[in-house]
């Protein structure tokens, strides 16, 4: 293992030896990210209150408390080290997590992440979600209509209220692993200027855009998503993660 924490890819199987836990986005089921696990080889999902789990009324649903979840059920399930993966509004609970426990977080890979300063109301965070929204792929509305109304919109509302008072770019300054922010060329949610802003204040950061999709990339471009993580996994063991955005 390198001084990282993450182990090189096995290009015989193309996926890291450190294990990686993914947690899906808010509202959203472990099947929105299989697609780009598998193609890394495999992973584990860990579903939340809110990112895949009903949300029981009066519990605490802040990304710290869901970060101590996080970390609770990686233990359980045997995991020493990981790399963790997290979407959209699940990237402030995987940040909190690499934060509190830098020896069990080997390196972080931020997918959309939400809570840029200039769209933390409801209605800014709605007006992009509706740009956004334009260029998703119809496909796979049926998928997300089930797990919206699984999850309710009472527990939704909720639990991105304690997202969007959550400052994940003050939370980023304290992790010491690689991390990798990425996003789709559409994503309005998610602009180029924030991931890379989000690359700049981590110690060890980069960020890219890629070619195509929107927010729903582990979807709709899990190939091209999985290049990306798989190249930043194998830069990240050689050291070679400087802190500056990626082009």
């Amino acid at each position: 293992m390198s001084a990282s924490g993450v182990r090189p890819l096995d290009p015989s199987r193309s996926r890291p030896d450190t294990p990686l836990v993914g947690v899906p986005g808010l509202g959203l089921s472990a099947a929105t990210l299989r697609p780009v696990l598998h193609r890394l080889g495999g992973g584990t999902v860990v579903t939340l209150p809110g990112f895949g789990e009903p949300v029981p009324r009066h519990l605490p649903v802040d990304p710290q408390t869901q970060a101590g979840r996080l970390l609770d059920r990686v233990t359980e399930l045997g995991i020493d080290t990981c790399v963790l993966l997290g979407h959209s509004a699940s990237c402030q609970v995987v940040v909190e997590a690499a934060a509190r426990a830098p020896g069990v977080v080997a390196a972080l890979v931020l997918i959309g992440p939400t809570t840029d300063p200039r769209a933390r109301t409801r209605s800014r965070l709605a007006a992009r979600w509706l740009r956004t929204s334009v260029h998703e792929r119809p496909a796979q509305v049926p998928l997300l209509v089930r797990d919206y109304a699984r999850t309710g919109p009472t527990a939704m509302v909720r639990t991105m209220g304690a997202a969007r008072r959550h400052r994940i770019e003050t939370a980023l300054v304290g992790v010491s692993c690689p991390v990798l922010v990425l996003r789709g060329p559409r994503d309005r949610i998610s602009p180029a200027d924030w991931t890379d802003t989000l690359a700049r204040v981590a110690p060890h950061g980069a960020s890219t855009t890629l070619e195509s999709g929107a927010h729903m990339v582990p979807l709709t471009e899990p190939d091209a998503l999985a290049a990306a993580i798989g190249a930043f996994l194998r830069t990240a063991a050689d050291g070679r993660v400087t802190g500056h955005p990626a082009a």
